[in-house]
């Protein structure tokens, strides 16, 4: 690895074009990752990237009128100094925070560069043009800086929410009301059956948290998100799964109160109040009318508690 104070004014150049194609190289793949989460800002990314091969196809001008069309290959891997970038453009979904740092440390890295080696040529021709490129490079991290308090377009709206239905709400709301009804057959056959709080709760555990992994499996292999959009499958599997043990769990907890009778009507109260939420949540995101998400939710609840009162009372 050779440092930086050993280079020729003819390596200087050479790696300076070497930098500017990554720049634009990577910069392009930044506008590819975020052009369907953030398309504003992809076409930002777009345009710096034709304004680094602007860049490029000047130091290349100079370099072939100063010292020939031979270019070495110099890249800031060869050079101390430099700082390793982490390839976040290859992470996808990319993260709009994670790409505007990473452009701003690329942009302030090539302006230290371009300020060290203009100090140290003497070549007339070479310092003017590294001194505009400095004033240029500086704009691209003054842009960089400011992505990230841009205000989003309607689309970009539109497509956030859409992600957010589909990942976290569909299997989430998914959850809750396996969660919050089918484990209410167990749970109440148990109470009318044993008369006892503790054994009621211990039932009320076992399909809750049997339900969660169950239904965490089922979501998570149902299909990968390729197609879908769906997202990750194990992180949609997680947030099904989880919200599955808890609306199981909501009614369950209530029968650590010794008293069973008392802890049955507590339980009613939540599953009434969990039937609420899944009503409200279908309403407000999935654009169902309130009264029929209420009929819908209320009837498969009553017929569930009803199953579980009947056998645990035959």
């Amino acid at each position: 690895m050779r440092s930086f104070e050993s280079l020729t004014e003819k390596e200087v150049l050479a790696l300076a074009i070497s930098l500017e194609e990554d720049d634009a190289r990577i910069y392009s793949d930044f506008a590819d990752g975020l052009k369907e989460s953030h398309p504003s800002q992809a076409a930002m990314f777009l345009e710096m990237q034709k304004q680094e091969d602007g860049h490029r196809h000047r130091l290349l001008e100079l370099y072939r009128a100063r010292f020939g069309e031979h270019i070495p290959m110099i890249r800031r891997e060869n050079v101390s100094g430099f700082v390793t970038r982490r390839p976040v453009w290859l992470v996808r979904p990319l993260g709009l925070k994670a790409v505007q740092k990473q452009a701003e440390v690329m942009e302030l890295e090539t302006i230290s560069f371009y300020e060290a080696s203009a100090k140290r040529t003497t070549d007339t021709g070479i310092r003017l043009l590294l001194g505009d490129l400095i004033a240029e490079e500086r704009h691209h991290a003054i842009q960089a800086e400011r992505m990230g308090t841009m205000q989003i377009s309607e689309d970009e709206s539109a497509h956030k929410k859409r992600l957010f239905l589909l990942q976290i709400i569909q299997p989430g709301l998914a959850g809750l009301m396996d969660g919050s009804v089918s484990t209410l057959a167990p749970l109440f056959a148990a109470a009318f059956a044993t008369h006892h709080s503790l054994q009621t709760f211990q039932v009320g555990m076992a399909a809750s948290v049997g339900a969660g992994i169950s239904m965490g499996f089922a979501e998570a292999l149902s299909d990968d998100g390729t197609l879908t959009g769906r997202g990750h499958p194990w992180a949609r599997g997680l947030v099904c799964g989880a919200m599955t043990a808890l609306g199981g769990l909501g009614h369950t907890l209530p029968y650590l109160i010794p008293n069973i009778n008392t802890a049955t009507w507590v339980a009613v109260i939540v599953v009434l109040f969990e039937l609420g939420i899944i009503s409200w949540v279908r309403h407000r995101f999935m654009d169902t009318p309130l009264a029929s998400a209420v009929l819908q939710i209320a009837l498969g609840g009553a017929l569930v508690f009803a199953a579980g009162v009947l056998i645990g009372s035959s």
